[in-house]
């Protein structure tokens, strides 16, 4: 039988868990969803584990629109998010009269942390003549500094939308995500200068030897990567895109620079393909990433188990903060929903 260490140090009690162990607390989080009416959102990004368990309970497994706009209209009183903490905030943003719990909320993001919200307030301050756009990766705080708020599924089409109004951007955080924005709208952006420790790993010359090895190979890539990891895609997209590209497109193995977590949904869609995660800037003990987010790792069955049992951690914003992010944050939902109906119904927004 298979066992995973639950520690490599520590007292002789802490014995390995076993298969059955785990089957055990799949089972108890299973009932606890049910006894506390809670439903599971996991991001792509997060353990194969979660995501299962998220399917298989109702729940849901998307990018961090999508998990917004599903929380949203979930009747469960109780939203179980799995992802790094600005998820769980945007949850409570949309849903104050509902429990928002995490696993743990040490899980951050580093674009998150790039920008606080007093400097972005300031830089903000220093330019009140353009519109300020927020990338969903960005706290409470500084959502409610801003006009709009965006995933990179509609980062693109927005920056288009606003520039046909005349419109010129403040953009924050991600800066490589921001420059191809900028170069591919052609809309007048000033960039903050935030960056994810995961995809700034990503290397274009080990990118470009391998590719040399597998010349049959489709590249997909996610446009928080460095330009001249853009420049060797086949795919540029969010993670939803990328997902959907390795089940469309006729290739039948793929290289993907983005967070390998998301290798669990594209093995799944695309049975009988071969996904390769591109090359970032370590190796083994030397990696500083090795494309997977430390803080999205922090989410685990254990941390899941823990969460629903103690009823915490709970996420929990300040009413006036809230009410100031929500704006924006709809009209995110309603830009995105008008991308498929031809819609927008954002009046003077």
């Amino acid at each position: 039988m298979n066992t995973i260490p639950l520690a490599m140090h520590g007292p002789a009690r802490h014995r390995p868990v076993t298969e059955l162990d785990r089957a055990r607390r799949i089972q108890r989080i299973k009932r606890l969803l049910v006894e506390q009416d809670a439903v599971l959102v996991a991001h792509y990004y997060t353990d194969a584990d979660l995501q299962a368990l998220a399917e298989e309970t109702g729940g849901y497994v998307s990018d961090s629109l999508d998990m917004a706009r599903f929380g949203h209209e979930h009747k469960a009183k109780t939203l179980v998010v799995a992802g790094v903490r600005f998820m769980g905030e945007t949850a409570k943003i949309l849903n104050p009269e509902k429990r928002v719990l995490m696993p743990t909320l040490e899980a951050t993001c580093s674009l998150d942390e790039s920008c606080p919200a007093d400097a972005f307030q300031a830089f903000c301050d220093a330019h009140p003549d353009r519109t300020v756009v927020v990338y969903a990766n960005t706290s409470a705080a500084v959502k409610a500094r801003a006009d709009w708020v965006v995933t990179s599924s509609i980062a693109l089409k927005l920056a288009r939308y606003l520039k046909d109004r005349g419109e010129k951007i403040l953009w924050a955080p991600d800066r490589h995500l921001g420059d191809y924005v900028r170069r591919e709208s052609g809309a007048d952006m000033l960039l903050w200068q935030g960056a994810c420790i995961v995809h700034e790993e990503f290397r274009a010359q080990a990118l470009l030897d391998l590719k040399h090895r597998y010349p049959d190979a489709d590249v997909l890539a996610h446009p928080e990567s460095p330009a001249a990891v853009i420049a060797l895609a086949d795919v540029v997209g969010s993670t939803s895109a990328m997902i959907e590209a390795a089940r469309t497109r006729p290739a039948r193995r793929f290289i993907v620079a983005t967070d390998n977590g998301i290798l669990y949904k594209m093995r799944q869609v695309a049975p009988g393909k071969e996904f390769l995660e591109a090359p970032t800037g370590g190796h083994g003990a030397t990696c500083k990433s090795c494309a997977h987010c430390p803080w999205m790792a922090m989410n685990t069955l254990a941390s899941l188990e823990a969460a629903l049992t103690t009823g915490g951690p709970e996420i929990h914003i300040e009413e006036s903060v809230r009410r100031r992010a929500l704006e924006p944050v709809l009209r995110m939902i309603e830009f995105a929903a008008s991308q498929k109906t031809g819609v927008l119904g954002l009046g003077n927004a």
